[in-house]
């Protein structure tokens, strides 16, 4: 009851003078709690994936641009190879994200306004937990993606934007393209989906007459060109391999086994993407996107959230009616992101309404608090201690699925292997290196044993760890490979690369207790396979090609 006072004194204390007050606090209290899950909590498979990037500098990276890695390598440096280390610069740019959403909520409706939409964001799971916590390049995207959106507001969308064709020419017209260009060329050094930020500006000028002007001015394509120079390692990068990153990315959109429509992976995605947002968020966010749509003729925000949002949402959700996106409804974030700037002004105006709508928008606002803060504990305490296990999430996965495993062992760090490799001798055997036969599964074991043995994926889907390590030099050693119910995967693609493959005890990974059993294979002698297995990374590199392409 405490935290419910709490903030209803909120709700009446709050005024356009104090809310910049308030969103610091916000920011203050929610980075140390996000530092403490930052630090305690054990890195998930896309970030133990990711983790060797930060130690392997490159203009670009296969299936993601480079600055997230940069940032990583910088953090580690600082603090250590440690959760936190690797961490510490999505927890530090979500922060300047919450700042960001509240001077552009600011910027276009007012100071109460970007508090809530600030808040709102901070109470969905999505942005709360994944975005602002985890080694992802999604930290940076947002970040960059906000900045470069209060430049353009400044620019075309504010309340003089009515007017902007008067001052086209002047020095500040000149200053926000420059800045927008730089800011731009960051968010495209993220994530990919800066492409979407593009087109949702393009769309923006396109269909308001009163800013068609700037198609003639030459600003947008300095801005272009300063995005194209800051984005040229990730060109350049491509250009000397092939083009795989567009190349992969590009495919992912497509119906890999003939064209076929998927209805069920359309609504998986849309349930999906309502969860991960959670669902009384998504919805009021989503309504946002119709009231945008219907208002933008009449106010230009309304016209430029509409364009910035529908790309994104609109985009990938579609193509899972033919392309199996899995379980990636966090692809549609930022689109999501960009209503919560109407939304926040719409819980503004419920707030000093009269009646009915009041009442409910504080109940809403009291309920998302009390679940997003009860939620993010306990799920963080079973993430570390696994005290949940009678009807936490193995009971619901068990019941659905009838698997037994609790999905949320995947946050958590395999040190038994670790400890295993220390306990035979093998980390300081230098004739000894580590593999696995999936990506995900080879980042858990390279962040368990922290990079210091070189690591190899035996599998054709070997992805940016093909890039990292050079099997040639690891020819003539042995090798310890780790499985997770594999054995067919073991038996087709690791056998053929060894005289002889042996399997030892399995390890048990422990949380409370043991809660998940992986194998272990002793693989002697590395070397070239007889039969030629031109779909795996690792035999092309034996031959001199590069891991991927014709």
């Amino acid at each position: 009851m405490a935290l419910a006072n709490k903030v209803s004194i909120l709700m009446k204390k709050l005024t356009d003078k104090n809310a910049a007050s308030y969103t610091l606090i916000l920011i203050v209290l929610t980075f140390i709690v996000r530092c403490f899950i930052a630090a305690y909590t054990g890195l998930g498979n896309g970030e133990s994936y990711y983790f060797r990037g930060s130690l392997h500098l490159s203009l670009s990276y296969f299936d993601q641009p480079p600055l997230f890695f940069w940032l990583g390598a910088i953090s580690i440096k600082i603090f250590g190879l440690t959760n936190f280390g690797i961490r510490f610069p999505s927890v530090l740019l979500f922060a300047g994200t919450t700042w960001m959403m509240f001077l552009v909520g600011k910027k276009i409706f007012n100071a109460k306004a970007g508090f809530w939409a600030a808040v709102v964001m901070n109470l969905s799971a999505l942005f709360s937990y994944a975005v602002a916590c985890w080694y992802q390049p999604d930290a940076p995207l947002m970040f960059f993606w906000l900045v470069a959106t209060y430049f353009i507001v400044e620019l075309m969308v504010g309340f003089s934007a009515e007017n902007s064709e008067a001052m086209r020419n002047s020095r500040r017209a000149w200053l926000l393209w420059l800045a927008i260009g730089i800011t731009m060329g960051f968010a495209t050094l993220s994530k990919y989906h800066v492409l979407f930020l593009f087109a949702g500006v393009f769309m923006y000028i396109a269909t308001n007459k009163s800013q068609r002007h700037w198609l003639r001015h030459p600003g947008p394509y300095v801005a272009i060109l300063i995005t194209l120079i800051i984005a040229s390692p990730i060109l350049w990068w491509n250009y000397n391999n092939n083009w795989v990153s567009f190349v992969f990315q590009g495919s992912r959109a497509g119906a890999k086994q003939g064209f076929q429509l998927h209805p069920d992976w359309f609504l998986r995605s849309i349930l999906g993407q309502s969860l991960y947002v959670l669902p009384w968020i998504w919805f009021p966010a989503v309504r946002q996107l119709f009231i945008s749509f219907k208002l933008r003729k009449q106010l230009l925000a309304y016209s430029f959230f509409f364009w910035m949002a529908i790309l994104p949402i609109v985009f990938f959700t579609v193509v899972t009616l033919w392309a199996d996106l899995q379980f990636h409804f966090h692809w549609q974030a930022p689109g999501y992101m960009m209503l919560f700037v109407p939304l926040g002004f719409g819980i503004d105006k419920c707030l000093n309404s009269e009646g009915r709508g009041r009442r409910l928008t504080r109940r809403w606002l009291n309920f998302s608090v009390y679940f997003t803060v009860i939620t993010v504990g306990v799920l963080t305490l079973h993430m570390v201690t696994g005290f949940w296990n009678s009807y936490g999430p193995k009971g619901l996965v068990h019941y659905f699925h009838g698997d037994t495993v609790d999905p949320t062992i995947q946050g958590v760090d395999y040190t038994d292997i670790k400890t295993r490799f220390e306990k035979e001798g093998w980390m300081s055997n230098p004739n000894i290196f580590a593999g696995a036969p999936r990506w995900w599964l080879t980042g858990k074991v390279d962040w368990a044993l922290k990079g210091q043995k070189p690591i190899l994926v035996f599998d054709p889907d070997a992805r940016n760890l093909a890039f990292l390590v050079d099997p040639k030099t690891l020819v003539g050693k042995d090798a310890i490979v780790i499985g997770d119910k594999h054995q067919p995967f073991i038996d087709m693609n690791v056998k053929p690369f060894f005289d002889s493959v042996t399997q030892l005890p399995d390890i048990q990974v422990m949380r409370n207790g043991p809660e998940y059993t992986l194998q272990v294979y002793y693989c002697k002698n590395f070397h070239k396979p007889l039969l030629p297995r031109m779909d795996m990374p690792i035999y092309r590199q034996l031959i001199g090609l590069p891991p991927f392409g014709k």
